[in-house]
């Protein structure tokens, strides 16, 4: 690779994958061994959140830097309005070639019919949102198996026969990489993995990958809820009785997809390093959620809990990240953009994220109050009664549901599985006060109103799924909002 000033970037996320269910993280049980010693090699963010725990959402705040109020995201299964500046315009126009790989989820202005072209097929222009260079990608599905991706057309390119996907994607990011490699050019490369989003069934992962956790014991969590008694949660969220007695399988089968990422990612390491790139390139590891597996009676996402919300945030540059950093820093998506552009000399204009970055570099400076995260309805249809607004710092998770007002407050420290609701406890009423005034003015900077989520369909999309506007921005006119 001919020497330059400007790092490559590979960044590289799983869906559904959660900070808990990590070797490095604590978990015992968990098969991780290149993500844990990935993990030692740059800085670890152990108090990243997503800031809006769907799909869409996080894909949204990731390429923007801004809430989904803001970008308009607010339920999956919606077409993002290409009228905004995203981290792809900013790397494109620095002259940076781009890649993209794997599941992009922005796309897409239809609830279901996902294998559709219409659909599945995002065609080259302003709806990739900047990523201009390669393109091996899909708009939506978790078929691990039996799988394709697109290029220039609607034509679908399968795998192959009984290829994994996630082993197809990596070869393909690294023919990517070794394509990079001969270029004196810069290079940006998302790969976005679909494990260990389920289903979790045997069929979906690679038989070696099941028997190694098929007789594991993966008990109910002391956070679990034998009945459906949570009145905020949508259709996705709930349990049935069958679903119930299935949720040890289910673990089996999220812990054998996590194993598989992790070999994955392992091998995209050892591309790196065998193509000479890990001293000029900047490798993140994350997610763009959890999964609640159970915990509080629910599965899914779309929920403040630490499941749901918390997730692996793992940067490494060798020579400029110290190996071992840990930050315990509030970091939430809308962050992620600013901080890696600043690593990588570059500036994001209109983000509500802060840069990061001096952080990673192992440097004090400023850092969030707290991670301010929103759901504006159900996860993917427009439904009302599942609005939350919540705030997590380094100890407090707090949280507020819109359709009845009713609030919580957890210490997370003395209280890691959010069991006991602090909320209307008098020893912690300074610390409710706190919180409540800290949301009230956040909300107020983004102009969110905190609406019922048919509101937004009513007034930010043009009824067929396509977002025109949002709190902030009339994306249409070009104007501010506010």
């Amino acid at each position: 690779m001919t020497m330059t000033s400007r790092p490559n970037l590979v960044y590289v996320f799983a869906d559904q994958l959660r900070y808990c269910s990590l070797g490095y993280a604590g978990d015992t049980q968990a098969r991780t061994p290149h993500i844990d010693r990935f993990a030692c090699q740059g800085v670890d963010f152990q108090n990243a959140v997503v800031s809006h725990p769907v799909c869409t959402a996080y894909r949204g705040s990731l390429l923007t830097g801004r809430h989904a109020t803001s970008h308009g995201m607010v339920i999956n299964e919606l077409r993002m309005n290409p009228n905004q500046r995203c981290f792809g315009h900013v790397v494109t126009a620095a002259g940076y070639h781009t890649g993209y790989i794997g599941k992009w989820h922005l796309y897409a202005n239809e609830y279901g019919n996902h294998h559709d072209p219409n659909s599945s097929f995002v065609p080259r222009g302003p709806h990739r949102l900047g990523f201009d260079g390669e393109w091996m990608a899909y708009n939506f599905h978790h078929n691990n198996y039996g799988s394709y991706y697109h290029t220039e057309s609607p034509e679908k390119i399968p795998y192959g026969k009984d290829v994994y996907e996630p082993d197809a994607q990596t070869d393909l990011a690294i023919g990517f990489l070794e394509r990079a490699a001969t270029s004196p050019d810069p290079f940006t490369l998302f790969l976005s993995y679909g494990p260990p989003h389920d289903p979790w069934d045997k069929s979906n992962v690679p038989e070696r990958f099941w028997e190694l956790f098929r007789d594991v014991p993966f008990p109910n969590p002391p956070n679990y809820r034998s009945q459906n008694d949570d009145p905020y949660a949508d259709n996705w969220a709930k349990l049935s009785e069958t679903e119930r007695a299935q949720l040890e399988t289910w673990r089996r089968g999220y812990y054998a997809q996590v194993s598989s990422l992790d070999e994955c990612f392992g091998r995209l390491l050892g591309a790196i390093d065998r193509l000479k790139l890990t001293e000029d390139t900047i490798v993140v590891f994350t997610s763009d959620h959890g999964e609640m597996l159970g915990a509080h009676g629910r599965r899914a996402k779309n929920i403040f809990y630490d499941e749901a919300c918390r997730v692996p945030m793992l940067i490494r540059w060798p020579g400029h990240i110290p190996a071992g950093t840990r930050s315990d820093a509030c970091l939430a998506t809308v962050d992620i953009m600013p901080t890696l552009l600043a690593l990588m000399g570059e500036t994001a204009d209109d983000v509500e994220g802060m840069d990061l970055s001096h952080l990673a570099l192992g440097r004090n400076g400023p850092e969030p109050e707290a991670a301010l995260m929103q759901i504006c309805g159900a996860t993917a249809i427009w439904e009302d009664g599942h609005e939350w607004r919540a705030l997590r710092d380094k100890r407090y998770t707090y949280a507020i549901y819109r359709v009845d007002g009713k609030e919580l407050l957890f210490d997370n420290l003395a209280d890691p599985w959010q069991m006991h609701n602090l909320a209307d406890e008098p020893a912690h009423v300074a610390v409710h006060d706190r919180f409540r005034q800290m949301l009230a003015g956040r909300m107020a900077e983004l102009n969110d109103t905190f609406e019922a989520c048919t509101w937004y369909r009513d007034h930010w999309t043009d009824g067929n799924r396509n977002i025109l506007r949002s709190a902030t921005h009339d994306f249409e006119s070009g104007r501010p909002s506010v």
